[in-house]
């Protein structure tokens, strides 16, 4: 008998179905392998993976037997299930939907290519580089024991460039983190590191370079051909230690005696799953360590609330420098004249002197040349006539479209003063070059935004001017940095801006050269303070003291119920009966959302840790049951009842607006 999971999003059949296997099909129905099996109640086959073997006795009902053996590769390896298992329980999810953004879909091709390659070996690194490697970790004095130790630990990474080999410049973190992974795998260990984007993953994989084999280092990302990540992930199936570095999804790669799993830059939303069970890789790493009783390694230039938590809680070890490093932050005031607005004069000097030794950091909210047009007399924001979508311009000397339907507008009328004319409100990542570039004459402008992706610039003197996220590394790194917009930064609402803007400004001012100035414009308060004198943590805390009496997140728990009255109603009448501890004021809502067919209402439940999985369990129970509803109702032929996806849940959301 081969007990399978089958590769289905619907909730009811997130469990184990019993199959019988056929005697042709005995020596390739390994566990881990995928197959093909009939699903009796739909009368049609489904891809499944053979999670385990086992005995079963003759029964009065015989069990169906397998169809087909896809492959006899085992690719889902017993403790990727199992960790696949807890993180969607966890999350009241499925494991399934787990498993479909870990394992990649088969590649024929890539799959014999590899079988026909030899085994790879355990890899060897030399004592140089072990000795180097460990020189750098010992900035941190007990890094390398908790390493050793196997502890989980939160850092603080040093905020500075690092020229490496080849002249190549690349973050004191990433030199950091291939330091850590270059000492667990001469242990015999292999290494999961998971970053935000190819931005990062490129400073990590240049750190490596030169210190590990090549066929050691193995890069996971979205970017990669189908058949490519499919031979990665191959490769990280073999018994031969390596070391993974990819974005979120890299963080369940089944790599062969785990010894440290890295999160770089946690607060990055890049590492928050959208799809379904929206599980972030902090919290997939967390569960993966106690799982595999490996290292974990949380660091970032910004401590999240999430983290500052666990550290609070003693989850997490704070990791501390031997010698505390912070970048030359100032604080300057925007001028009432409104053509010093943006740039204070003392920043346009400090700006002026540095471009005469290097390149210069102009970093901005927006990306776009005027994202924002409101009316010239009332200032309320100019919308289209046809869509009501938000006006902006694209260009220098062009007329003002629509963002939405992209419809050009002519005899534009305010509805609110009847004026005929409008202004530029904001000013994006091209205005804002251009307007620097007629500020600095004979100096090269260098854009580097969404639309003009850019990894890195020479040491030649340049303004880049770059939207948050978007730094390119500067070789040597940058000789000034200012920071615009912050004031407008901070207007969105977001109960984690301040946090997000801490972290954007952090990761800028890391880019600078040591010493060279970082200059942070028309900002004031705490989080200003907080960057001027470098001190993150503290700032998560006083966060976390905030929120704690308001009962938001990160401090308690949160669910988002979705679905039709009748669904989210009985959702909430089955946590109030069966999770006896939640309080009266757990529940928020329900509340009408907009829906394009059927009426739908959002709840939002909040509960502490320690009931998570009772609540967990619980909403889990009632998505099933709505689902097994609506599909004997289809059967009925009551289809105005029946809606597809009539309750949908999600925990742990990082924004309760969401």
């Amino acid at each position: 008998m081969a007990r399978v999971l089958l590769d289905s999003p619907l909730p009811q059949l997130d469990r184990l179905f019993d199959y019988a296997v056929p005697p042709d099909l005995d020596a390739d129905a390994q566990p881990g392998v995928r197959v093909k099996v009939p699903l009796r109640s739909a009368g049609r086959m489904i891809d499944g993976f053979v999670v385990e073997r086992a005995w079963s006795e003759p029964s009065q009902r015989p069990l169906s037997e397998l169809d087909s053996v896809i492959s006899p590769v085992p690719v889902l390896p017993g403790g990727l299930y199992e960790l696949a298992r807890k993180v969607a329980d966890r999350a009241a999810g499925s494991a399934s939907d787990v498993l479909r953004l870990a394992v990649p879909k088969r590649m024929v091709r890539a799959e014999k290519s590899w079988l026909l390659r030899e085994p790879p070996t355990a890899p060897v690194v030399a004592p140089e580089v072990v000795r180097a490697a460990e020189d750098v970790l010992d900035a941190f004095p007990t890094l390398r024991p908790g390493l050793t130790d196997r502890e989980r630990m939160a850092l603080d990474a040093p905020p500075r460039p690092v020229v490496i080999g080849e002249g190549r410049t690349v973050g004191a973190w990433a030199v950091l983190v291939a330091a850590a992974a270059a000492v667990t795998l001469a242990a015999g260990r292999s290494v999961v590191i998971v970053v935000p984007d190819h931005r990062d993953q490129e400073q990590v994989v240049s750190a490596l370079e030169g210190k590990l084999p090549v066929d050691a280092v193995v890069p996971v990302d979205a970017r990669q051909s189908g058949p490519a990540r499919y031979a990665a992930y191959l490769r990280t199936l073999s018994d031969a230690p390596c070391v993974v570095v990819g974005n979120r999804s890299a963080v369940y790669a089944p790599v062969a005696a785990l010894g440290l799993v890295v999160i770089w830059d946690d607060g990055d939303p890049l590492l928050a799953e959208p799809l379904s069970p929206g599980v972030h890789a902090r919290d997939a790493a967390l569960v993966r360590q106690e799982l595999e009783a490996s290292a974990l390694l949380i660091l970032g230039h910004t401590r999240t609330t999430d983290v500052e938590r666990l550290v609070g809680l003693g989850w997490l070890r704070d990791v501390p420098a031997r010698r505390r490093q912070s970048p030359r932050v100032v604080l300057t005031a925007t001028s009432d004249a409104p053509t010093q607005a943006r740039i204070p004069s003392s920043a346009f000097a400090a700006v002026r002197e540095a471009l005469a030794s290097g390149p210069v950091l102009v970093q901005v909210a927006r990306p776009g040349y005027a994202p924002v047009v409101v009316c010239s007399s009332c200032r309320h924001p100019a919308r289209c006539v046809h869509c009501t979508g938000p006006l902006r311009v694209r260009g220098h000397g062009r007329a003002p479209e629509c963002g939405w339907c992209g419809r050009g507008i002519a005899g534009w009328v305010c509805p609110h003063c009847s004026a005929t004319e409008m202004r530029l409100a904001s000013s994006g990542s091209e205005r804002t070059a251009d307007e620097l570039g007629r500020a600095f004459p004979n100096t090269r402008v260098i854009l580097a935004d969404r639309d003009h992706a850019l990894l890195r610039v020479d040491a030649r003197p340049a303004l880049v001017v770059a939207t948050r996220g978007a730094e390119p590394v500067a070789d040597g790194g940058y000789r000034a940095v200012l920071l615009l917009d912050g004031d407008r930064m901070l207007l969105a609402e977001d109960l984690r801006i301040t946090e997000s803007c801490l972290r954007w400004w952090s990761n800028a001012a890391a880019l600078a050269a040591p010493g060279s100035p970082v200059m942070l414009t028309g900002v004031a308060g705490a989080v200003a303070r907080a960057l001027a004198t470098w001190t993150q943590p503290a700032y998560a805390r006083s966060e976390l003291a905030e929120r704690a009496p308001l009962k938001m997140p990160p401090t308690v728990r949160v669910a988002v119920v979705e679905g039709t009255r009748p669904a989210v109603d009985g959702a909430l009448s089955a946590l109030a009966r069966d999770v006896h501890e939640l309080t009266a004021d757990a529940v928020v809502g329900p509340v009408p959302i907009p829906s394009d067919d059927v009426p739908r209402v959002r709840a939002l439940v909040r509960f502490d840790y320690a009931h998570g999985r009772a609540v967990a369990q619980t909403l889990r129970a009632s998505v099933v049951a709505e689902a097994v509803a609506g599909r004997r109702s289809r059967a009925k032929g009551r289809a105005a009842v029946a809606a597809r996806n009539t309750l949908r849940v999600r925990v742990d959301v990082p924004d309760p607006d969401l």
